[in-house]
């Protein structure tokens, strides 16, 4: 009898147990703070797309709060402080988008891949509601009345149109104009941020959104990418629509594309971009080449036995080999070729592509700027201007920046275009047999080969605009091209490698930067714009 009663209290005391751990697990799971996702308080500083929709899915952010995080260090940074002057114009709406949001994953979990995710565009493309400036004065009160097509894929997958960022006046050139003066590199505040897109490039360094668009026709993703800090990616013509878009149809050059702190969200972004549009029918090349998702190529050894043609021969802007500045960034670039290698990639140091300055020297401009001009105003029914001719003799035209002024003013020589279009041709079957022979996965040169310039250079003559850029991905056009953060110089400057695939090979590249990325880790944010205590 006695030996009954033990078991049955053994038995009771077992039950018990059980059941208050079942009860403490309950507890753990619903009580805030407990599980390991909350564990971890939410960083603004180099916060990523994932952080941020993981804090979302806990409850530890709102949209609403992440928008006024980001509007308190435009306050502190763009507009006073160092005074990067980076943003034109703030959405004046951007905290009521931010609650619907909030209210739309309350009810049913998230709209889009950038569901509640901040972020800024070039002000070359048009948001409704907000102007498209150009970062000129003679454009300070236009309002478009319908959204470009890439805005409207970003508003659809849940993003919020932060703000619209400088850029070089009229869509050229380093980031001066006479509607907000010059922007300043959050890295080295008397330096520039490149162009085009440098305000897109010095807000997403200076963490005042999460990622953003540019827009490039000659190096204006990459350069300013490149001198922030930054990934950014031209895709290859025709794989991102600019319809809405200033420099659009029916120009080949002109290719809108991301920029981010790292490669992972910089896919999640190209993943909305893409599409066919068929206001813009250069997008008809790209059907039948997206893949599903560019964020399935995000592979840490995606460097492991990939072939990589080094192309060493100095193809950049006006670049000065024989200078020191040219010198520390080649010692930079030099360790990254050892840390790719380390990584496991098979560099074939040098690849040779023949003729490549000669054919280079030939870029030349067409007719299709005038048309582009007229098919982008003509989207919109209250536009400023008929055709760059009643632009130019705007009473105004005399406040614009002296470069933007000559870049406007010149006129195409079709003898001169006809030399660019036989050379483009040439070039473009030399650079894909190079790959054939050496059977590359890509190609990696230099993002530039010069530190940024002294804004002194850029805003007094001679105008020192473009040093050190190469241009090939844009003068072959049906090429991709990412840069990614190769190291910081001597004086603390940042270096970018680009990495060059054939037409449509975005995710090929993006597995080679990943890789990269993810063996090095070389970004690091400014200190001139460092966290808020309200972020902490």
């Amino acid at each position: 009898m006695r030996q009954r009663r033990i078991q049955l209290l053994r038995s009771t005391a077992s039950k018990s147990t059980a059941l208050l751990a079942l009860v403490l697990l309950c507890v753990l799971r619903v009580v805030p703070g407990n599980s390991r996702s909350q564990a971890k308080p939410f960083r603004l500083e180099e916060a990523i797309i994932e952080d941020i929709h993981s804090a979302y899915k806990s409850g530890r952010l709102t949209s609403r709060r992440l928008v006024q995080l980001y509007l308190d260090r435009i306050e502190a940074y763009d507009k006073k402080g160092p005074v990067i002057n980076s943003i034109i114009t703030v959405n004046s709406r951007a905290l009521e988008e931010a609650d619907k949001l909030d209210a739309a994953l309350k009810a049913s979990g998230f709209v889009g891949p950038l569901h509640g995710i901040p972020m800024i565009i070039k002000d070359q493309v048009d948001a409704k509601g907000m102007p498209t400036t150009l970062g000129s004065v003679l454009l300070k009160d236009y309002y478009p009345d319908k959204d470009a097509f890439a805005v409207e894929k970003l508003k659809k997958a849940g993003a919020i149109i932060l703000g619209k960022a400088t850029l070089g006046e009229l869509g050229g050139g380093d980031t001066f104009g006479s509607l907000f003066g010059v922007t300043r590199n959050p890295y080295a505040l008397d330096r520039t941020v490149g162009g085009s897109s440098g305000g897109t490039g010095a807000s997403i360094s200076a963490n005042f959104a999460t990622v953003g668009v540019g827009q490039e026709g000659f190096a204006s993703i990459r350069r300013p990418s490149t001198w922030n800090c930054l990934v950014g990616m031209r895709p290859t013509a025709g794989l991102v629509s600019r319809s809405g878009v200033y420099d659009g149809w029916p120009s080949i050059n002109g290719s809108l594309g991301p920029m981010a702190r790292n490669v992972e969200d910089l896919a999640t972004l190209l993943d909305v971009l893409v599409g066919y549009d068929p206001e813009d029918p250069l997008t008809a090349l790209s059907v039948g080449k997206i893949p599903g998702s560019y964020t399935k190529f995000l592979d840490k050894n995606g460097l492991k036995g990939a072939r990589i043609g080094l192309l060493r021969e100095s193809i950049g802007t006006n670049s000065e080999p024989g200078s020191e500045d040219f010198l520390k960034v080649s010692e930079v670039f030099d360790k990254a070729i050892e840390q790719l290698k380390a990584a496991g990639a098979e560099v074939v140091d040098p690849i040779v592509i023949p003729n490549i300055k000669e054919l280079l020297a030939k870029r030349a401009g067409g007719p299709d700027a005038d048309k582009a001009f007229k098919v982008y105003f003509g989207r919109n029914s209250n536009a400023p201007f008929k055709s760059r001719e009643e632009l130019i003799q705007s009473p105004d035209f005399a406040k614009v920046f002296p470069y933007a002024q000559q870049r406007l003013r010149g006129s195409p020589d079709e003898s001169k275009h006809y030399q660019y279009l036989l050379a483009r041709d040439e070039l473009m079957i030399s650079f894909l047999k190079v790959m054939a022979d050496h059977k590359l996965d890509a190609i990696v040169h230099k993002s530039v080969e010069h530190q940024p310039t002294l804004i002194s250079e850029g805003t007094n003559p001679p105008y020192v605009n473009h040093k050190g850029v190469p241009h090939l991905n844009t003068f072959l056009v049906f090429v991709s091209a990412i840069t990614v953060p190769a190291g910081f110089t001597r004086d603390k400057l940042p270096v970018g490698m680009t990495f060059l695939g054939r037409p449509f090979s975005e995710g090929t590249v993006i597995k080679l930067a990943y890789s990269y990325e993810q063996a090095t880790l070389h970004r690091r944010p400014p200190s001139s714009t460092p966290p808020l205590q309200r972020e902490r």
